[in-house]
């Protein structure tokens, strides 16, 4: 298998995990929210969020910078330096493991206290446990991506999914029976986690054991090769791990930022119940929806990142632009048919999948939203494959700050949608001076004359899903509800899809030529 193929493989291993943790999550999320009341959806997402955006901060980005500095080792066949590296990472990992759970578990009353849904506070403590091995757990996933073993980490998070989402609802559904309140269910979801971090583990340290058992550890450990003295290992691992960590934890920030705010932002206005009830919406029902979207779209973006790397390093300038634009080409056509489906569906979507209509433009606003998301995550990938991953920290740093301004400002005239409407326009930023960066290293264009097209194929295919939508929700005068939502939901999403590439061929926006230079595997 060439280094393409094989690389390409491994992009859709992740892809594929990623996909079935994703839509895994959204499986937890549904019946959770069928069990919960208010107060269980708002502590459930505060605690979620939380542990969410502490996860990839716990790591420090180390995963990717171990990846790529176990691959070069082994290229230069120096497997003693990257086992070193690999142990290094996971002292790391084990420390940061216990220090970020304490913290964790000791600061969520006054956390909780400040969102002012202090119910949160159990659901918060019940989900440290599970940074204790996390950061651990990334670290080996980091270290079989090095030694090109990507079926370890999608197998892993494929396991860790299905062992949270099981306990999660088994746990709630139980303390919903025997008696307890929505404070302590939420808790026993939360401790899905610990469950999903427990399997995840397990399935990492049984391909370490395979691995090493398949090397012997004469090849690994008795050489004599010299000793790297660890403060030049972390040294190493850091001046390329920060830049990225902070460049990468954009959405779960901001989805910390939003689940932190809306209660204290929108109390004032509508009262906390009102305002807790919103935040339960937008976290059980807008962030399960609205992270749909992205994945497909990233993946097949993602898989040309290095070769995106490789024009750069060689200054092929007309390989790169080539490259860079059917990076943003795919994650913008892929992306879009998603959104719009989700998005004019979101009333029946709401109605097939919750426990009420309620909240269905705040899950059709946010899922809006995510087109940006797509195309601000796409413009940070070629950034760090470009080696740029410093000056995308800046931007990320200024993205947030215009999320958190404009969430102050926009709240008080739009309440929740002005939050949501801040999220977005912290996407439009980030991308936009992503673009300018990328424009002043290679000149291309995503669409060139070929924007009025795909703005056509949008307006069209949108408008006729949205219709449908409309003459599908009468449905429910002749039929159950949720059957007449699920009829809905299928003709929409199939007439959206069909309709958006049809216009595209016949407009010209995609070419035969241009399917056919698309990654595959």
């Amino acid at each position: 298998m060439s280094k393409k193929e094989s690389f390409v493989k491994g992009t859709l291993i992740l892809a594929a995990a990623a996909l079935v943790a994703r839509v895994l999550g959204l499986v937890q999320r549904v019946p959770l929210e069928h069990l919960f009341n208010d107060v269980g959806n708002a502590s459930f997402t505060q605690a979620n969020t939380v542990y969410l955006m502490l996860l990839p901060l716990a790591t420090a980005g180390i995963p990717s910078t171990l990846s790529k500095m176990v691959s070069e080792r082994y290229a230069l066949n120096r497997p003693n330096e990257a086992q070193q590296v690999y142990r290094a990472a996971l002292m790391f990992g084990v420390v940061v493991g216990v220090i970020m759970s304490a913290l964790l578990y000791i600061g969520a009353p006054y956390y909780a206290e400040y969102a002012k849904v202090p119910e949160s506070t159990l659901a918060i403590r019940a989900i440290a446990p599970a940074l204790l091995l996390f950061p651990s757990i990334a670290m080996m996933r980091g270290y079989f991506q090095g030694r090109n073993n990507m079926m370890a980490g999608g197998i892993s998070q494929i396991v860790e999914q299905i062992a949270r989402v099981s306990t999660a609802v088994l746990l709630a559904f139980v303390l919903l029976q025997k008696g307890y309140d929505n404070t302590w269910m939420a808790a026993g979801a939360s401790f899905g986690s610990v469950f999903g971090s427990v399997g995840a583990f397990g399935v990492m340290l049984y391909y370490a054991m395979k691995l090493r058992r398949s090397e012997g550890q004469t090849a690994l450990y008795e050489t004599n090769e010299a000793k790297l003295p660890l403060f030049g290992i972390y040294k190493d691992i850091f001046k390329l791990s920060i830049p990225i960590v902070l460049s990468s934890v954009t959405v779960p920030v901001v989805n910390f930022i939003d689940t932190s705010l809306i209660v204290p932002l929108l109390s004032g206005q509508v009262g906390v119940a009102d305002a807790t009830r919103a935040l339960g919406i937008f976290g059980s029902r807008a962030q399960s929806v609205a992270g749909i979207p992205p994945v497909l779209s990233i993946a097949l973006s993602t898989s040309l990142i290095p070769i995106i790397s490789a024009a750069y390093a060689r200054r092929d300038e007309k390989h790169l632009k080539g490259q860079v634009t059917l990076a943003l080409r795919i994650s913008i056509l892929t992306g879009a048919p998603i959104v719009l489906s989700l998005v004019v569906a979101a009333y029946s979507v709401n109605g097939l999948l919750f426990s009420s209509l309620d909240g269905s433009g705040i899950v059709a606003m946010l899922t809006l939203g995510t087109i940006f998301q797509i195309t601000m995550m796409t413009t940070n990938s070629i950034l760090l494959g470009m080696g740029k991953s410093r000056i995308s920290m800046y931007y990320v740093l200024a993205g947030i700050i215009v999320k958190l301004v404009a969430s102050l400002l926009l709240s008080k005239v739009f309440g929740i949608y002005g939050i949501i409407g801040a999220t977005a326009l912290c996407f439009v930023v980030i991308t936009l001076l992503n673009l300018r960066m990328l424009k002043s290293i290679v000149s291309f264009e995503i669409m060139g004359k070929r924007w009025g097209g795909f703005v056509i194929a949008v307006l069209v295919s949108g408008g006729i899903g949205y219709g449908l939508n409309e003459a599908g929700i009468l449905l429910t005068d002749l039929m159950p509800a949720r059957l007449a939502f699920l009829i809905t939901c299928l003709v929409v999403g199939a007439a959206v899809v069909v309709i958006y590439l049809v216009l595209l061929i016949v407009l010209g926006v995609l070419t035969k030529q241009e399917i056919s230079s698309y990654p595959r595997a």
